[in-house]
């Protein structure tokens, strides 16, 4: 009988896991092709608007595979309900046989998300951080300066939300562990005010253009994980000093650098793998002055990662 873990026991097993370093771990297997990751299953929904990503891969060599379902209705808001959820299914890679379910109703994918954001600044945000820009006033929202805190000793944050009500709870929120929150009444003023952005958003039009980026800023887009979804003027990305993506290949089919493709901005050979960045200093940012954009876009390789280290936390003597 496999084990099931519901979303407390989860949480607790994990004050005892170093995510990120699990996380940049993941992304170095995977750019190294040690890690298989078919194509993202998905399912798009427009009444009402959502979507459901189902994420499945192993690394090679190790002792389990994952399957992930995750979805996004972004419009429970207006029901009282959590926008998204899903579950992680862990097998043992060498038998098949499923290890444990984690009723995780998302949590996992946030962490994980977050964890990323984390990994893309440690290695390509400036070193002087004095504004934290954060668009989408939601969990990942929060979750984003969660995990950046260890990164990034900046405590000015600037927050755009898609209304008042919103952004008024993150400021309440966010103030009490030492933040200090603008709100941004437009795109611009972050732009202006931030040199470290992370956009955390469904939207499927841009919400900053490449007029309006400063010199010397780094730009996390975490968004945009389907084709219709869309953060940052493809522009953006054409003027970008470095560019990376989490997965070339499955950028190439969704996120910003599909737009940017698409539209003429930008060519393939610019595209660096952040599991690359990582290994390679020449690829990470070297000078103060350098526009640097990171195209997150959720890669199972993730996925496969947080779920077993909670798996091994919950269950140490399993195998």
């Amino acid at each position: 009988m496999a084990d099931i873990f519901n979303l407390d026991q989860i949480k607790e097993a994990l004050k005892n896991i170093d995510s990120i370093k699990a996380i940049e771990d993941g992304f170095v297997a995977y750019s190294q092709g040690k890690a298989i990751v078919p194509p993202v299953g998905e399912m798009l929904f427009k009444y009402p608007p959502g979507d459901v990503h189902i994420k499945y891969g192993y690394i090679i060599g190790d002792d389990y595979y994952v399957i992930k379902i995750a979805s996004g209705f972004y419009e429970n808001i207006k029901l009282g309900l959590p926008t998204g959820s899903g579950l992680m299914l862990v097998f043992k890679q060498k038998t098949g046989e499923l290890a444990c379910i984690l009723l995780d109703e998302a949590h996992l994918t946030n962490v994980r998300t977050a964890a990323a954001g984390a990994v893309a600044a440690l290695y390509l945000a400036p070193r002087d951080v004095h504004c934290i820009g954060i668009f989408g006033a939601g969990t990942q929202g929060r979750m984003q300066l969660e995990y950046l805190k260890s990164i990034v000793d900046c405590k000015e944050v600037m927050i755009w939300g898609i209304n008042q009500q919103e952004v008024d709870a993150y400021k309440k929120d966010m103030e009490p562990l030492g933040y200090n929150i603008q709100i941004a009444q437009e795109s611009n003023d972050i732009a202006k005010s931030c040199n470290l952005i992370v956009t955390a958003t469904p939207s499927t039009s841009p919400l900053l253009q490449a007029d309006q980026i400063q010199k010397g800023t780094h730009i996390t887009a975490l968004g945009s994980d389907t084709p219709e979804k869309n953060e940052l003027d493809p522009k953006i990305l054409g003027i970008a000093d470095i560019l990376v993506a989490d997965s070339i290949s499955q950028c190439e089919l969704r996120g910003e650098i599909f737009h940017a493709l698409k539209a003429g901005s930008i060519e393939k050979e610019k595209i660096v793998e952040l599991g690359n960045v990582i290994e390679e200093k020449e690829l990470q940012r070297s000078s103060e002055e350098q526009i640097t954009v990171a195209d997150l876009t959720g890669v199972a390789v993730q996925d496969i990662q947080i779920s077993k280290a909670v798996y091994e936390a919950l269950a140490p003597n399993e195998k």
